[in-house]
């Protein structure tokens, strides 16, 4: 349950500003957050605590179960299909690596498209909780795209085709096809 935060001036960990959310939000460029939704909440204590009302429990504990039992299955073809079972959109020949997580909260977020490879330890985040909202934006990571070990790819993120994210990196902007990109933030390299 990784989230940005927010300083007095609207910039975010990750260096951003928040762009205009589907609830009308304005700020900065950053195409993702155009792609997320903001859902506040209200009370004494920061969003976290209002998870059960932001998803339905038995769900979330069913999406947790099936996502533990992938990150250890070494068959392709079975996590591909427990993971279409709990809503991710899994194409042709997709590759995920042991210990590789996809969002256990909205896991339907998620879109992998044919022969993309999600690498060990990788995380695909669909959800941030934060003190006085939630947000949630889709995922798409393109055809022939691949994630690195251990990186982490925030919501309302779009990975292009053939587009490559280093070991390590937390991608917290759109990712265009045929690009490499590494570090944190991830920016793009020479040659990619």
């Amino acid at each position: 349950m990784t989230g940005d935060t927010q300083a007095d001036d609207g910039t975010d960990v990750d260096g951003s500003t928040s762009g205009t959310g589907t609830d009308g939000q304005s700020g900065g460029s950053n195409p993702r957050y155009d792609r997320t939704t903001r859902h506040p909440t209200e009370g004494a204590h920061n969003s976290i605590f209002h998870w059960t009302t932001a998803r339905q429990p038995i769900r979330v504990m069913v999406n947790y179960v099936v996502i533990l039992a992938c990150r250890i299955c070494p068959s392709m073809r079975l996590k591909n299909w427990l993971l279409r079972q709990i809503g991710v959109t899994v194409g042709d020949g997709v590759a995920w690596g042991l210990e590789s997580t996809p969002d256990v909260f909205w896991p339907d977020l998620i879109t992998v498209e044919d022969h993309a490879i999600i690498g060990y330890d990788a995380t695909i985040l669909c959800h941030e909780f934060l003190q006085e909202e939630y947000r949630t934006g889709e995922v798409v990571v393109g055809e022939r795209a691949m994630i690195g070990a251990g990186a982490i790819v925030l919501p309302g993120v779009e990975i292009g085709p053939g587009a490559q994210v280093a070991a390590n990196s937390l991608v917290t902007e759109d990712v265009p096809a045929d690009t490499t990109v590494a570090g944190v933030p991830a920016t793009a390299q020479d040659g990619g």
